[in-house]
């Protein structure tokens, strides 16, 4: 039983990194950017929901719905300050500028903040430790449980959204072919911006999840951006639903590590992810063979 339950609490926390990483997915799938800063801003908005609930007294989850318009909002403007003049640059350079930007979040919040690491975990009360218990042996914890079903949600309504509005196919079609999407009319400039304010409410929920499951410092992003971008190449960049089954594959393996030795729950993880790159272009012909035979079979 003790394996089922490492599995399952692994699925749990698979949902977490789906959530922290589904802004990464978004933003690499449409505008073809890595966000090095990424886990930053992640860290940003757990600061903002935790100084907004100190300063208040409010409910995390009330502090979350001010923080979410404030990071999208921070989303637009950046992409349109920053990453566009970056992707006009070439490939290379919205890298550098993350990058800077990742140095300048970092050192800003540690100005402002200090080094000592800070939690929401005081502001949910039981939530935060609670847990339900499955057969006396399998303990899952009702934090895990809601962070998983928002991170669903959240890609769920990512995938409608993408599908079945204006403003979503216009960002399929951008992400597709820029110049064949203006030649229709399609205004990408507000396309990516838009699609910038969407990934950055999408991390503001990973924000607040990560200060609400455990502590966060001022230099806690990387350690962030590396989950989540394991998560995200583990699934299959661009891919929302494959976000979600690269982090639970990365949260099992994490967990199962863990079980196995006290050290190995993030070498487990990191074993899982570069051994998925040595095998991705085995897969990746097995996939364009699939592709190939399925076409033969419709032409006969």
């Amino acid at each position: 039983m003790i394996w089922v339950s490492q599995i399952l609490q692994g699925v749990l926390l698979g949902g977490y990194y789906a959530l922290i990483a589904c802004g990464l997915s978004f933003m690499f799938g449409v505008m073809r950017i890595i966000n090095l800063a990424h886990g930053d801003l992640a860290v940003l908005a757990g600061f903002l929901v935790w100084f907004i609930a100190g300063q208040t007294g409010i409910n995390p989850f009330l502090a979350l719905a001010l923080v979410i318009p404030l990071m999208a909002a921070l989303g637009w403007v950046l992409q349109r300050t920053m990453l566009e003049r970056s992707l006009r640059a070439g490939e290379l350079v919205p890298l550098l500028s993350t990058f800077g930007l990742a140095i300048v979040i970092e050192n800003l919040l540690f100005e402002q903040f200090g080094a000592d690491t800070r939690s929401l975990a005081p502001y949910i009360g039981g939530l935060s430790y609670d847990s339900l218990t499955i057969g006396g042996q399998i303990y899952l914890s009702y934090l895990g449980i809601i962070i998983f079903a928002v991170a669903v949600a959240i890609l769920g309504g990512l995938h409608f959204f993408l599908g079945h509005t204006n403003l979503g196919r216009a960002i399929r079609a951008t992400a597709e072919d820029i110049d064949t999407a203006e030649l229709v009319g399609i205004n990408s400039r507000a396309v990516y911006a838009a699609a910038a304010a969407i990934a950055l409410a999408t991390v503001a929920v990973g924000g607040a999840a990560l200060g609400m499951r455990a502590t966060f410092a001022p230099y806690a992003g990387p350690a962030q951006l590396i989950f989540a971008f394991e998560a995200v190449v583990i699934g299959g960049l661009g891919s929302l639903w494959g976000t979600l089954a690269g982090g639970i594959a990365l949260g099992v393996a994490q967990n199962i590590g863990a079980t196995i030795n006290t050290h190995g729950f993030l070498i487990a993880g990191h074993v899982v992810f570069l051994a998925f790159l040595a095998l991705r272009p085995f897969l990746t012909s097995l996939n364009a063979k699939g592709r190939i035979k399925a076409l033969l079979r419709r032409a006969a």
